[in-house]
């Protein structure tokens, strides 16, 4: 078994890290909202729709060609590794999965050009990991379908152009679907902005009586097992971003021990965060492995569930241990927000939600373990 990158693959993270270096690195850890100019940077260096098949404007390459750009472009600003999310991972994979050929002429090149930004709407007020508790609805009425209900904690919502917005069809599980919503739709209108820990905005969208083209249906039925694909993609996306900004933290605090001096000696020298030290590059090394592994696979198609999975889940409860001890060695320093420290312990506390909670993934991991679905719902 080969755990080494080509020699095209090292090329692609190396392409991706200098571009990051060039265009991004200056406004690091400064950035507020959706990173545009990077987007329309990376579109420029043939980094968006990576996994994107050629005829629909993207590039043909694999998830691990995005997983390598992905990894190389979060370690040096995670802001601008939003806007890799954005263009590879996320609501994009799912109109370029299931978007009509007309849907897909008229915005996979705008959102492959960083001009428009889609994300995907799934959660609402009583409906978060309990997906099938949604309650927004959406009808055909002739050449339109008519939606109404509401969705929070969007990604994006805030500056979205687009909207993947799932939604019921009928009144079963079996009737889920999903609709493309520009933000102009008549009656579709946004809340007020709001922050989570980390400071990323989010907001709430409503929808009352909004009209869009019956050519924006994704599907009107069974969408979540057909998407499922698309989750494991993203959940892919989701642990490298943690993994990178875990490895930056690292990186800091390995460059803080070498220098820092406390008693007459530098930290390094101190056997009890050497320790530590190692523990916190074992499982960088440990997540990288998984993340790898869940996206080599997938060369040919989507990532195994299972591999996903776990590496989302390791990835981030990794991530974290890693980011929270390297802000500990850097004592206040690392707790003051002139430093990225902190900043990068919040972040990544927000991935081990998004995406399918720690707690919805070690579920899924039961259920593929003992090969059999376990119903969360209280019985009837």
């Amino acid at each position: 078994m080969e755990f080494t990158l080509t020699p095209e693959q090292r090329a692609l993270r190396d392409s991706a890290r200098r571009l990051a270096e060039d265009r991004f690195a200056a406004q690091a850890f400064r950035r507020s909202g959706f990173a545009w100019d990077s987007a329309r940077d990376l579109a420029a260096a043939g980094f968006t729709g990576i996994m994107i098949d050629e005829k629909d404007g993207g590039q043909g390459g694999t998830l691990l060609d995005a997983v390598l750009v992905m990894e190389a472009v979060s370690k040096v600003c995670p802001h601008s590794g939003d806007a890799v999310q954005a263009t590879n991972f996320g609501a994009i994979r799912q109109v370029a999965m299931l978007g009509s050929a007309k849907l897909k002429a008229e915005l996979l090149p705008r959102l492959l050009s960083g001009e428009a930004l889609i994300s995907a709407g799934m959660s609402e007020p009583g409906a978060g990991s309990a997906l099938t508790e949604m309650r927004t609805t959406a009808r055909y009425d002739g050449d339109e379908v008519v939606l109404d209900g509401q969705k929070c904690w969007t990604s994006h919502g805030p500056e979205a152009t687009h909207l993947v917005l799932w939604c019921r069809f009928g009144p079963s599980g079996r009737d889920i679907g999903a609709v493309v919503v520009p933000a102009d739709a008549p009656g579709f209108t946004r809340g007020a902005t709001e922050h989570y820990m980390s400071g990323e905005p989010h907001c709430t969208s409503y929808l009352d009586g909004c009209r869009v083209p019956r050519h924006n249906v994704l599907a009107d039925h069974d969408a979540l097992r057909r998407l499922m694909t698309v989750f494991g993609i993203e959940r892919v996306g989701n642990a490298v971003r943690a993994l990178a900004l875990a490895q930056s933290a690292f990186e800091r605090a390995v460059e803080h021990a070498k220098t820092r001096e406390q008693f007459g000696r530098p930290l390094c020298e101190f056997q009890g965060l050497q320790w530590k030290f190692a523990d916190m590059y074992v499982q960088l090394e440990a997540a990288r492995l998984l993340v790898y592994r869940a996206a080599a696979g997938a060369a040919a198609g989507p990532p195994d569930p299972m591999e996903a999975t776990m590496a989302k889940l390791y990835a981030n409860e990794a991530a974290f241990r890693v980011a929270n001890d390297a802000l500990q060695m850097l004592g206040a320093s690392g707790y003051s927000t002139e430093l990225p420290l902190e900043y990068m312990v919040r972040r990544i506390r927000g991935w081990m939600i998004a995406g399918g909670t720690v707690e919805m993934l070690r579920n899924r991991l039961a259920e593929g373990i003992f090969d059999r679905r376990f119903s969360q719902r209280v019985p009837s």
